[in-house]
Parts: C-alpha cells; structure tokens; sequence
C-alpha cells in the first residue's frame, strides 16, 4: 500500500508577509514564493510568480521594455490595490490572489480564490474564475471552433501529418487568447515555453486554467475595450511583422517535388503561357542531394545558377526548403563544419544527440546558441550567390522518425543551458530566427522571404507561417480558415495554408474554391504531395483553370491594397486576415458556428468562406452597409441573408464606405502599371486607408523611402480627401482613376481640387471575370453594377475630390 502523507498534494500561493514599491509596479513575498508585478503601460501588467530567489526574466518572445513610471499604490488591511489610466489590479493579500478591473470597478478577470496559481510537483497552474458567459479565442494554430470555451488544449509542438480535424497538439504553439464577457475584453499572454496547457471550462464549470511543466508563471494581462486593442498591445511586447517583399504576397506555387530543372521552366512557362499571374516557384526537398540541406542534386539540377537566371526572366523568385537535421556523414561538408564548430545539439554526456529523418541518420543544430546562429548564417552563403532569396523552414518541431524526442537533451539558451522539455516549443522559432537573420545579413540590403511551420509567440518578427501538411477535402479546407483567423489573432499577420491539400487529391469543385479563398488570404500557395494528382491551376480541366486564372489575377488587381495591409500590420500589429472578433468583438452572432468561418480581408472586403460541393449559403452580415462584390447590390448590417454560391463565385461583401486601391492585374509583381484605380463605396461615416508603397524589395523604406498617404472618405460632405504624401519614394503610379459605388445622386463633374472633371457613367466590368467563369465560351452577360468615373492625374500633393 502507498504511505499515507499529510501533505498537500497542490500548494497555492500564500499569505503576503511583505512588500515593496518596484519601478513600474511592486514585488512581495508570501511563506514560500516571491512575486512581482510590472506595468508594461496603462493597459499591460506582467505577473511573475517564482518558487526561487530570483524571478527568470528571460524570454525569446518579448522584446518590450518596461518603461519607467510611478503607479501610487494603496494598502488597506486586506488588499492592495494600483490603479492606472485604464485599469485597476487588485492584490488580495491572506492568500495572495489578482484581481483585474476597469475603471467602472467592473471585474475584467479575477483569479480562483481557492486555488489562484498552485503548483503540483514542478507543475504551475493559475486558475481563473470563469465568468458568465465568457468566450475565448485565440492560441493561433489551433483546432476547433472560434469560441473556444469548453475545450482543452495542449502547447507542445509537434509534426502532425494529415492531421485530423480535431487533432491536438499541431506544428506551432502561441500561448496567448482573449477572453470576452460583459462586454469587456482582455488578453492573457503566458511567456513560458514548456509544455503547457489551456482549459477554457473543459470538463468543469469553475474555471479556467493556464499551466507548464516547469519553470516561473510568467504572464501578461493585457485590456483593451476590443480583440483589435489588445492584439495591438500583445504585439506591441512580441514585436510586428516586417513588410515583407512584394513578391511573396504574389502567387506562390509548390509541390513536393518538382524536378528536374526541364519540369520546373516548364510549369513557369506555361503560368505566362495561360496568362496566370505567379511570383514564386518552391522547392521542396527534391532538389537536394539525398536530402542533403545545402546541396543540389546534380543529375536533375546541374546548373541551379543557370536555371534561377531563366527564372528571374520571367519574373519567377525560387523559395528553397531547409531543413534542420544535417546527415551524420564524413566529407559532407555542412556535417564537417557543425562538428568542427561544434553547433549540435547534446544529450548531458555531451555526446551529439543523433535523431533519424530524411537524409537519415542527423544531428540537430542548437539555434539558442548565438555561435549556431552565426554558422547558420554562412551555410545559406552559396543559396545567396546564385540568387536565391527565398527560404522555407520544414521539419522544425524537431520532427523525427518516431517522433519521440529524448528530454535529457540539451540546448544553449544563450549560455544558460537548459533541457529539451524548455526548448522543443521555442526550437522551430529559433531556426526561423537564424534563417532570416543570417539570410538578411547576407542579402545586403534586400528583404528576404522567409516561412516556417513551426513556430512560438513573436515569430510574426521573423517568419510567415503556414498550417502545415493539410488534406484535400472540404472539412480541412474550412478548418484552414479557422486556423488562420486565429494565427491573426495572436500576431501572425502572413500565414495560410497549401492551396488544393497537401495531402491526397482535391477535386475540380474543392480546388476551384479554394483558390478563390487563397486568393483572398494573407500567404497564396498551392502545393500538393508526391504520388498525388497534379495540382497546378490548369491541372482540372478548362472550367476550373479559368475560374483559377480569374481570383488569382483578382489578387494581383488587389496588391495596393493587400501591399498596404503589410504595412499596416507592420504598424499596428492587426492581421491582413481579421476574423470578426476584432472588428466586432461583442457581436454574438459572429461566434455562431455557422458564421465563425467568416472574415475581414483588411478593414473592407467580408470573405464568407463556404464548401465547394454548396450551391447556396447564409451568411451573416454584421453592423454597417454591405454591397455584394460582384454586383453591387446593397444589403443591410445586422442581418443573415442566403446567397447563392457556384463554384465560381465566392460569397464576398464591400462594406460601405470602403476605400480599395487597385490597379491592372498584371504576370508577376515586377510589372508596373501607371494607374491607380481608387474603388469608393457610399457609405455613412467617416472611413480612411492608408495607401503605402516602396520598392517592394529592399529596406529603404526604414530610412525613409517610402510612399504614404492617408485617404478619407467624407461621405456625409460628399466629399474625398487624398492627403499630400509622406516619404521619399517615388509613385509609379501617373493618373488615377476613381470609381464611386452606390452614388444615389450622380453629378456630370466632380470638382478635383476645385477643377472641374467630367463624372462618366459607365458600368462596372471590374469583377466580370469573377462573375462568369468563361465569358469568351458563355457569353451571357454577367449582372453589371452602375458606377461613376473620375480620372485625374495623380499627385503627390494633397487631393481634394468634391461632388
């Protein structure tokens, strides 16, 4: 029988027995742990809570600092209590337990008050007080529906092939969500990288729970009155993503594996021969010598410099795999080098640990060695010389045969050397981190494109992100959109999913609809497995390649406005791909398993993402004025309305006012054109974008060439303000032309900075292609929308359009 013990199996944090006023905050101590707490600003307070001496204050995910600044701090017998501009945090003192609420004294979130954060063994957990009628969203690639009250999840990244569509857990892990009630909302960002685990009312109606392995409870209350505020704070303490290069937001085309060199110039050629706009070619691991990173396959690929050349002059950019296992084998000459230098990773006898994936039998690099780091960078030096600027990170989770990592392995953790069980969620990040460091470094002064699957919180800083070995079927197909509304949640501005299922064989109605939903999604790329049917966009017979060719020329009209987008997540943090929680955080409806799937492609176009095999569907239209893309026609906010949806034609709607820049679809992103053709909808309030451009190449625009300008929609004054421009770049664009939707009252001339200009009637063809899918073999005219156009010259002074 097992001997009986008297002693708590969970021990909560206990009684206060000190305190003392901190820079940013306060720390205290109770029997046996220390505390602290730290404002990041009015909005962001850091919990540490530590079973040691000292707090562990290091993290690869926040860059922020702390600012210095004086929150007064009140003591009564039973509380302390610090209020900021926005927020009040309460600290219970006998036991120790947080309270968080907002200005109104309403309770925002609150922890258990029996159990607050406990450990069990070197297990920590903070419970939290589930509150009426909270939802949750968030933790970013993640199964499962938007409101994620009522499910459990677990942080521990993993190569998930084929995974299911409840499958837990997947290839990255970012522990941040919202929870929402009362119409409050706030952000719980947990910067501890063991694995840990999520429980939003899973199997009780008590609480909600946070917990790792291991290590400090480390987190970050963030409040902010919407799911877009917090997003903005939570980004602004992990970091935004770059603005990446115009290329790699063009259409992207994949498949495991195209080789030899003669089949890859022949897929590009026939993207210009079909008039099909692309801007990448990928590489899968084909192209390598036996798998081999760093090497090329010289039967199939005897001149790679040769072939990348042709490439560039068709406008093609290659994106190479890269992999982290390096092949235990003597005269290659990367294995040499990272036993020479000593950069893998190590069981505690120091002896290199060796793990068996493609190549075979490998050893692992230790990128939380900046020496690593450092290597890293040189081995990419051979891909830069010949013209590789693209780079994709596979297999990072560390994915192995067996898929069973020793956990007394060991990594650097910048000279703090520590265990696998800290490093596995973080190992995918890190690598993504080198690649594009030591890739930028080395590409002097261009932008590199860089994507990995697997990833931790802050890899917006580095990396786009994808969802990994998908499966060709609707189910997935719709999942793909869930998961990717979420990654924009937590920070992940460039993600998406393979375009067709990586996994087994779509078909003609499948394929077609999910190129219209890539083509409005942050990351476009098809790919598709080894021993599957062809997957390119002419692969499914005519009707499907011309639907194909219509939403991927629809998203090369769309790259000023999808361009601008980047920028703004460069800024801001917000995605490109906005689920409506953040525009619409208190909307019930939105949460409503038949509407989750809905989204913002930036602030203007609602995307109602629908299965291929549905003729008809209900969407929700939420708070504002709607008009259905390809007709015009108004509708109404806050309704539900059915609409029809054949293969060729996915259910998408303009909200009113929208302002969208957009030009002539053109092959690939190195063509220019000279007009820019502004579409402004009618609408109520006041609406502005901000139009950004730059080379789309280098990073001159960090020191100040650029173009910005803000541009606003006046409706009630009738009235569009083209703001002068910032920056030192200089426009492509020569004319602008502005086309107005839903005018109820259409003047012959609109007054452009009090010059009369001719208002010309005209019917909108724009989205004809999206309308038929083959208007030269079905002639029958597509519904046209009435529109009104003005053409001006485009100036980088201030414009003022009057009507």
């Amino acid at each position: 029988m097992p001997v009986k013990s008297n002693t708590s199996i969970s021990q909560s944090l206990g009684n206060l027995t000190s305190w003392k006023k901190e820079p940013s905050g306060l720390s205290g101590k109770t029997d046996q742990e220390n505390f602290r707490i730290v404002f990041y600003n009015d909005s962001i307070a850091r919990i540490s809570i530590t079973r040691h001496e000292l707090f562990d204050d290091f993290s690869y995910s926040v860059i922020a600092a702390a600012p210095l600044s004086d929150y007064p701090v009140t003591e009564s017998e039973h509380e302390l209590v610090i209020e900021t501009g926005t927020l009040i945090l309460k600290v219970q003192k006998n036991p120790v337990r947080f309270s968080f609420l907002n200005l109104n004294h309403q309770i925002i979130n609150e922890d258990d008050s029996a159990f607050g954060t406990s450990w069990s063994g070197d297990q920590v957990t903070t419970y939290k007080k589930l509150q009426e009628g909270e939802r949750f969203i968030g933790l970013g690639e993640k199964t499962g529906p938007l409101d994620r009250r009522g499910a459990g999840y677990i942080n521990w990244n993993t190569d998930n092939f084929a995974y299911i569509k409840d499958a837990d857990p997947l290839y990255s892990s970012t522990p941040f969500y919202i929870g929402i009630h009362h119409n409050l909302a706030y952000g719980i960002f947990f910067d501890n990288t063991y694995k840990s685990f999520f429980n939003f009312g899973a199997s009780n109606n008590r609480f909600s729970s946070f917990a790792a392995d291991a290590g400090d409870m480390n987190y970050y209350f963030i409040y902010g009155e919407t799911a877009g505020e917090i997003i903005q704070h939570y980004t602004h303490l992990t970091g935004r993503t770059p603005v990446p290069p115009l290329w790699s937001i063009g259409y992207q085309q994949c498949r495991y594996s195209y080789y030899p060199d003669k089949e890859v110039l022949s897929v590009a050629r026939t993207f210009r021969e079909k008039e099909i706009p692309a801007d990448v070619i990928v590489f899968d691991i084909h192209y390598m010598d036996k798998y081999k990173i760093f090497t090329w396959n010289q039967r199939d690929f005897p001149n790679p410099k040769a072939l990348l050349e042709e490439l560039k002059q068709m406008g093609f950019h290659l994106v190479v795999m890269c992999d982290p296992g390096i092949k235990v084998e003597e005269g290659y000459k990367t294995y040499d080098d990272g036993v020479k230098e000593n950069v893998f990773i190590t069981y505690p006898d120091g002896t290199k640990y060796t793990g068996q994936v493609w190549p075979g039998w490998c050893h692992f690099p230790d990128f939380t060695n900046p020496k690593t780091r450092q290597w890293w960078k040189e081995q990419f030096q051979d891909y830069v010389n010949i013209g590789v600027d693209g780079f994709w990170n596979d297999m990072n989770e560390i994915a192995t045969w067996g898929n069973m990592l020793p956990e007394n392995i060991e990594m650097d953790f910048e000279g703090n050397k520590s265990s696998i069980r800290r490093g596995r969620n973080i190992y995918g990040f890190q690598m993504a981190r080198s690649t594009y460091e030591g890739t930028k470094a080395l590409l002097k002064g261009k932008r590199p494109f860089n994507l990995t699957r697997s990833a931790f919180s802050g890899i917006q800083r580095y990396a786009a992100v994808w969802t990994g070995d998908n499966v060709a079927y609707d189910e997935h197909m719709m999942l793909g959109v869930r998961m990717v509304n979420s990654m924009g949640l937590t920070g992940m501005a460039f993600a998406g999913y393979d375009v067709g299922g990586f996994v087994g064989d779509a078909n003609k109605q499948l394929f077609a609809r999910w190129v219209s939903l890539g083509a409005l999604s942050p990351f476009f790329r098809g790919h598709s497995m080894i021993n599957s049917r062809d997957s390119e966009p002419w692969s499914y017979g005519e009707e499907i390649e011309q639907i194909s060719r219509n939403y991927i020329r629809f998203r090369y009209q769309l790259m000023p406005y999808i361009y601008s987008l980047f920028y703004e997540a460069s800024q801001s943090g917000i995605p490109v791909q906005r689920s409506l929680a953040i525009d619409y955080t208190h909307d019930p409806k939105i949460y409503d398993g038949q509407f989750q799937h809905q989204y913002l492609f930036g602030p203007s176009l609602l995307v109602c993402p629908v299965e291929s095999f549905k003729e008809f569907v209900k969407v929700y239209l939420p708070f504002g004025d709607w008009y259905y893309l390809y007709n015009g026609k108004q509708y109404g906010g806050n309704t539900e309305v059915i609409i029809e949806c054949p293969m060729h034609k996915l259910p998408v709607f303009v909200k009113g006012g929208a302002i969208i820049p957009m030009q002539v679809a053109k092959s690939n992103t190195s063509e220019k054109t000279d007009v820019l053709i502004l579409h402004v909808y009618a609408g109520k309030d006041l609406t502005s974008f901000v139009q950004y451009e730059d080379d789309g190449t280098s990073f001159n625009y960090e020191n100040g060439e650029f173009l910005k300008r803000t541009i606003e929609h006046k409706s009630a004054e009738r009235k569009l303000v083209l703001n002068a421009c910032e920056g030192n770049f200089n426009s492509s664009f020569k004319t602008l032309k502005i086309v107005f939707h839903g005018l109820e009252y259409a003047p012959q001339t609109v007054n452009v900075n009090g010059q009369a200009i001719g208002l010309r009637p005209d019917v909108n063809r724009f989205f004809a292609g999206l309308e038929k899918y083959d208007p030269i073999h079905d002639p029958e005219p597509a519904p046209e929308e009435p529109v009104h156009i003005a053409e001006t010259s485009y100036l980088t002074q201030e414009i003022i359009v009057t009507w």
